[in-house]
């Protein structure tokens, strides 16, 4: 009679020993968590799967792991705004006449109230000898020759009013009622309408030598600059009509540059004076082009400390001397020492062990220290 054994297996269990299969690999990031997924969602026999669509991942650390978080890109400075002129408002040559129109049409209306005087009968018989006029015996001063003595009158107030000398480097912007009707450039006699406000600009090239200015060096100390400004005026116009005073509108520019690029002290690093005048040139021309200025160059040039920071940086100024004096010389002195000990050992004038050669450098060390002690200033 045979026995049968059955034997039952048991499902294998998350408790399970050597003999329910290969152990799972320990864990190499101690916050892992998994998740299961079901087999039948691997193998799927759709013939045209569906797109899933997928947010965009935010990588972030997670506490007790020692991620570090991914460094974001820095924010764009957005740049500073530029002053806004009206784009009407743009230099253009006014309509004037050559200086002998004016003159002419002055000596016109003098003449025909000198010519109206006589047909009235009111000129002095001297006045009739000098001229050679026949003696006339007007009716007097009527309508009539009260308006030509307005109309001849006008005339030479017009001509003669109106005469303007132009001279080179200057120019006149015109204006009338409050409207801008054009600039004169030229240069000698004109004339110019007399109803028209003058208003006289320089537009020569300028230079401008400040008083000292508030600024600060690369590492933010307070400094007093003195800076030298080459500019002119090219639009007279906006420089004129846009800006209530060109020249301080200017001097604020210098100013504004001056607070945001630092100023480098005399002897400091090569070309950092010519970095410096640079920059501030092309800020304050930037700022100043709006209302009509051409700035050619912003030179520093003379800084100093400024009165509160002056002695402690004096004080600070002569610890770096003196420290660099000083390591130059233990410089000059560690090679003098160096070479001596090096052409005593290779002519084999004495031979030295360890202990020898560090006494032997001790020795030439202090004697040297002595000596360029004694014969320092």
């Amino acid at each position: 009679m045979s026995t049968t054994t059955s034997h039952t297996s048991e499902p294998d269990g998350p408790a399970g020993g050597p003999a329910d299969g290969p152990a799972r690999p320990a864990r190499l990031i101690h916050n892992e968590a998994t998740t299961e997924i079901p087999v039948h969602l691997l193998f799927r026999d759709d013939p045209e799967p569906a797109p899933v669509p997928l947010k965009p991942a935010v990588v972030a650390r997670r506490q007790g792991t020692g991620e570090q978080p991914r460094l974001k890109r820095p924010a764009a400075v957005a740049p500073r705004p530029v002053p806004k002129v009206d784009p009407d408002l743009v230099e253009r040559p006014a309509r004037v006449l050559p200086g002998a129109a004016g003159v002419l049409a002055g000596v016109c209306g003098a003449a025909g109230c000198a010519a109206t005087s006589w047909w009235a009968g009111v000129l002095p018989p001297l006045v009739l000898e000098a001229l050679r006029l026949p003696a006339q015996t007007g009716a007097g001063l009527g309508p009539a020759q009260w308006a030509a003595y307005a109309g001849a009158g006008a005339l030479g107030l017009f001509g003669f009013g109106g005469l303007a000398r132009g001279r080179t480097g200057r120019a006149w912007v015109l204006d009338l009622f409050g409207r801008y009707r054009g600039t004169v450039r030229r240069s000698g006699l004109l004339w110019v309408n007399p109803l028209l406000l003058r208003r006289r600009v320089d537009v020569r090239l300028r230079h401008w030598r400040s008083e000292p200015v508030p600024a600060a060096d690369a590492s933010g100390v307070a400094l007093r600059v003195v800076v030298q400004v080459v500019w002119r005026v090219r639009d007279t116009a906006r420089a004129t009509l846009a800006v209530e005073d060109h020249e301080t509108y200017l001097r604020e520019c210098v100013e504004a540059a001056l607070a945001r690029v630092p100023v480098e002290m005399p002897g400091g690093a090569k070309g950092a004076a010519d970095a410096a005048a640079e920059a501030l040139t092309r800020l304050a021309a930037a700022d100043a082009a709006p209302v009509g200025l051409e700035v050619f160059s912003v030179q520093p040039l003379r800084a100093e400390y400024a009165p509160e920071v002056a002695a402690a940086m004096h004080r600070r100024r002569i610890a770096a001397l003196d420290a660099q004096h000083r390591a130059s010389v233990l410089t000059s002195v560690v090679d003098s020492v160096e070479d001596t000990v090096t052409r005593l050992t290779m002519r084999g004038l004495v031979e030295l062990d360890d202990y020898e050669r560090k006494v032997l450098v001790r020795d030439l060390t202090v004697a040297f220290c002595a000596g360029r002690a004694e014969t320092a200033p």
